[in-house]
């Protein structure tokens, strides 16, 4: 088992963020999305979005949270990214109040590849759980690509299922499918593992 800590996101880590992200869309997607609009995602753009998102985040449920794995030296190596659902977390034709104010939606959680089945993703889902209980939130949703394989399997050995919601992205005339899992947040004293295995 790797040392590891997860800790919220500072100001200075937006760049390190995304270009995790980059990197992991890179690998894990590469056989999901079109390879020029992976080629083509901008990292500057990317930070400067994920230092608005820590510095200025629309709500103070929304977090963002990063793994760090620590060796000689830390490197940040994952980061998850949650808040109270908007559009975006929504099914096409899906009315808002669906999802109900008890509600977190995931937005991300991503571990760069050549750091994974060290326990960070693990880390970082327990970290939010904690929060998200303490914000009072009683479930959690997650878009996951059906062709993403490794996330559905790291979900659901959490303890997460299918809610019935599917979409299909449009990336570039090219449509990609999702499907949304959500998991109960458990209550105070409630095994971790009931929503955070793995």
């Amino acid at each position: 088992m790797a040392l590891g800590y997860v800790r919220p996101a500072r100001p200075e880590d937006a760049g390190e963020i995304a270009r995790i992200q980059l990197a992991t869309w890179r690998v894990a997607y590469r056989r999901i999305l079109p390879r020029h609009v992976l080629d083509n995602l901008d990292e500057e753009y990317l930070a400067r979005r994920w230092s608005a998102a820590v510095q200025e985040p629309p709500s103070g449920a929304h977090r963002v949270l990063v793994a760090v794995e620590q060796a000689e030296q830390s490197y940040l190596v994952g980061f998850a990214a949650s808040g109270p659902p908007d559009a975006e977390s929504l099914a096409p034709n899906e009315p808002a109040e669906t999802l109900g104010s008890g509600v977190v939606a995931v937005t991300d959680l991503l571990v760069e590849p050549r750091w994974g089945r060290r326990g960070h993703g693990s880390r970082l889902l327990a970290a939010s759980v904690d929060l998200w209980r303490s914000d009072g939130f009683d479930r959690a949703v997650a878009w996951a690509f059906d062709a993403d394989a490794a996330t559905r399997k790291f979900l659901t050995g959490a303890g997460w299922e299918p809610d019935g919601a599917a979409r299909a992205l449009d990336v570039d005339d090219m449509l990609v499918n999702q499907l949304r899992l959500h998991v109960a947040v458990p209550a105070e004293g409630a095994s971790e593992g009931d929503a955070a295995a793995g």
